[in-house]
């Protein structure tokens, strides 16, 4: 199997299952852990990680499909999208095109809020753009049952991250604003709320 990235928590490979092109996300044991508690931890994240990711495409949001889940190797066998980073084609792509990727962005977000689930870390490095849809990835870190101060939390992570890599960019950033508003049940308070925390953190 080709390694195609490592991070902290897992490395993503790439394998052949029947005849498909899948990639393979295996959570890596931890050593300072006792081995029985690593493998219940990585199980359990790799279990709730195919959920979220099957229950937010239910919610309209498209995420790899995933074909299996094997909690004694602790690895997830999804699908293969074959897109770009939405973070490296946001800084070649016209005003108008930018625009349009931020408007589906707030409604995808929209979609996911409005279902009870957050994503947990929203940065453009977690969407790909097929050339016709963006597509979440990466829900390790997101959850069901989520509130008003989840969401609005998401929403914090992904304008500060929005700042940190496409700087030029946010003036922009409100399309993102106004289209999860226009899309969320609850879009107004939860921005509201963003603002609440990103006040809290200014004074503290």
């Amino acid at each position: 199997m080709q390694v195609v990235r490592k991070g902290a928590e897992a490395e993503i490979r790439r394998d052949v299952r029947m005849g498909r092109s899948v990639l393979v996300k295996h959570r890596v044991p931890k050593g300072y852990r006792l081995p029985e508690l690593d493998l219940e931890i990585r199980s359990q994240r790799t279990r709730s990680e195919a959920r979220l990711l099957r229950e937010a495409r239910a919610l309209g949001v498209p995420t790899p499909i995933v074909y299996d889940v094997d909690l004694v190797r602790a690895e997830l066998v999804m699908q293969e999208i074959h897109g770009r980073r939405v973070k490296d084609l946001l800084d070649v792509m016209g005003d108008a095109e930018v625009r349009n990727i931020c408007r589906e962005i707030g409604r995808l977000v929209a979609l996911l809020h409005g279902g009870g689930m957050v994503h947990g870390d929203l940065t453009t490095s977690n969407m790909l753009h097929d050339g016709a849809r963006i597509w979440f990835i990466d829900l390790s870190l997101g959850f069901r049952n989520a509130e008003l101060e989840d969401m609005g939390v998401d929403l914090h992570l992904l304008r500060r991250a929005f700042q940190s890599a496409h700087s030029e960019l946010m003036d922009i950033f409100p399309e993102v604003l106004r289209s999860y508003q226009l899309h969320a049940p609850d879009g107004l308070k939860a921005i509201e709320r963003m603002g609440e925390i990103e006040s809290r953190g200014r004074y503290t």
